[in-house]
C-alpha cells in the first residue's frame, strides 16, 4: 500500500511516501516560500526520484489541521485534485496527532502545540507508545491554560510543535518549575512521514473519506471572521 502524505498547516511544506512499513521518502521546506509554489512541485520531484508513478499510490492523506487557514486550504485543494484525478481516498489525519506521531513510540505522553498567536495555542495530549490514542482532545486555549491542564497529569510529558516558544514564554512568565521535556530540533515541526505513516494506519482501519467530503478542521474562526463578528 503506497500513501502520500502532504503537510501544509504551518510555514513548514512536507510531504512523503509510505509504501507498506517503510518511509521511500520525504521532503520538507521549512521557509516562507508560499505552499502554492511548493507542493505539487515537492511531490513530483519525490515520485519522480523513488521511481513511483501517480498511479501507483493507494490514497492520499493530508494534514487536516488545525493551523494556518491559508496553508490547510492549500494543501487541501492540493490533495482533493490528486485524489479525484486518481480516483483514490483521501485520509484526514488531525495536525496534532500528526505531529505527536513524530515520536512514535515513545514512553512519555507527547503535548502536541502550535502558535494559534495572542498567547494561544492549538494544542492536545497523546499517547504514542503503542499506535495513537489522544489523552487532552485537540483544542484552542490559552497557554497558560493548557499547561495548567498538563500539571494535573502525573506521567511525563514531552513538547513538539512550532508553539513549544509560547509555552517556554508562558512557563517563564508563571514562574513555573514544572519539569517538561521538549522535542529535538528535527522531530518538532509537521512531518509529511507522520501524515503518511497514520494515513495507512487510519485507511487500515476503514477511516478513508471521498474527497469531495473534506474540508479543514481549524477549531475556531479565521482573523478576519472575529473581526467582522465583532463590528456587527
Amino acid at each position: 500500500m503506497k500513501i502520500l502524505g502532504i503537510e501544509s498547516s504551518s510555514m513548514t511544506a512536507s510531504v512523503a511516501l509510505v509504501s507498506d512499513d517503510i518511509v521511500m521518502a520525504e521532503f520538507t521546506i521549512n521557509n516562507k516560500r508560499t505552499h502554492s509554489e511548493t507542493l505539487l512541485p515537492m511531490i513530483d520531484k519525490m515520485l519522480d526520484t523513488v521511481g513511483v508513478n501517480p498511479e501507483e499510490l493507494d490514497a492520499v492523506a493530508i494534514s487536516a489541521g488545525p493551523g494556518s487557514f491559508t496553508g490547510l486550504r492549500i494543501g487541501a485543494a492540493t490533495a482533493k485534485g490528486l485524489a479525484l484525478a486518481l480516483d483514490i481516498p483521501l485520509v484526514a489525519v488531525p495536525t496534532l496527532e500528526g505531529l505527536a506521531y513524530n515520536l512514535a513510540g515513545d514512553r512519555r505522553l507527547v503535548a502536541s502545540v502550535m502558535d494559534a498567536r495572542r498567547e494561544e495555542v492549538y494544542a492536545g495530549l497523546y499517547d504514542v507508545k503503542d499506535g495513537i490514542k489522544a489523552v487532552i482532545e485537540e483544542n484552542a486555549l490559552p497557554a497558560e491554560e493548557f499547561i495548567k491542564k498538563l500539571e494535573d497529569i502525573s506521567d511525563d510529558i514531552v513538547f513538539v510543535g512550532d508553539g513549544i516558544g509560547v509555552i517556554k514564554n508562558t512557563i517563564s512568565k508563571m514562574g513555573d518549575a514544572s519539569s517538561f521535556d521538549f522535542a529535538a530540533i528535527h522531530n518538532d515541526k509537521q512531518r509529511g512521514a507522520s501524515i503518511a505513516s497514520l494515513g495507512k494506519m487510519y485507511m487500515e482501519m476503514g477511516k478513508s473519506i471521498n474527497p469531495d467530503d473534506f474540508a479543514p478542521e481549524y477549531l475556531r474562526k479565521s482573523q478576519a471572521e472575529r473581526v467582522r463578528d465583532e463590528n456587527k
